[in-house]
């Protein structure tokens, strides 16, 4: 699983990040409001440990947006001993449960194996880097914003992260995506990379389609 730590105290971050890396998980943490709450947008997060008390926007005012936007990810929330206000806050805002500071780490890995499993199992999802693609809802994210993309579109970047890292064919591209119903010739693939390109790389600052002239295209693992 993945867990967003949101944790303005540097040390306790990073010392929650390598309690959850060392039980088998993968971990990162943010220290201000407005960077968890872009964090957190990720659909690759599993689950937020969320400090009330944060800089630039409090954990509960990040919890509020993020329900606002239909983000159901499952939210541990950490507030002080006895600010009882800040957890009848926190929870009316959505959040799923909390836990008093100070806390062992065994009962923060124990709530957030039982909120995680709550939230439906997001199965079938592909990820490279943080381009993330659920070819069930036929729904894509970049850095955790939602893609506009047209059905050809989609069904190119679906083929590319499927076969993420490896070389893919213009025919084999034609051959899926158009049902070889496209001439050879055409310039149909060259348009659709195209315009994956402005969409999912020039508008975020990557370059993670490659092009092998005579051969196809790569979807670059490391971006």
């Amino acid at each position: 699983m993945h867990f967003l730590v949101v944790e303005d105290e540097v040390k306790l971050a990073d010392l929650i990040v390598r309690y959850l890396r060392e039980s088998g998980h993968t971990a990162e943490s943010r220290h201000d409001g407005p960077g968890g709450l872009d964090a957190a947008r990720d659909p690759r997060v599993d689950a937020v440990v969320l400090d009330v008390m944060l800089p630039g926007m409090d954990g509960v005012e990040v919890c509020r947006t993020l329900r606002r936007e239909g983000n159901d990810v499952p939210i541990v929330l950490l507030t002080a001993r006895g600010a009882i206000s800040e957890r009848v806050a926190g929870l009316d805002a959505g959040a799923d449960d909390y836990l008093v500071k100070p806390f062992a780490m065994e009962e923060l890995h124990a709530r957030l194996r039982t909120v995680s499993r709550r939230r439906p199992a997001l199965t079938g999802r592909l990820a490279a880097g943080d381009l993330v693609l659920d070819p069930e809802q036929r729904r894509a994210w970049r850095a955790g914003a939602e893609l506009d993309l047209s059905r050809r579109e989609f069904a190119v970047l679906e083929v590319l992260m499927d076969n993420a890292g490896r070389v893919v064919s213009r025919a084999r591209l034609l051959d899926e995506v158009w049902d070889g119903e496209v001439d050879p010739r055409s310039n149909a693939i060259d348009v659709h990379i195209s315009k994956l390109r402005a969409k999912i790389d020039k508008a975020f600052g990557r370059s993670s389609i490659t092009t092998l002239r005579g051969t196809g295209y790569r979807l670059e693992t490391r971006q």
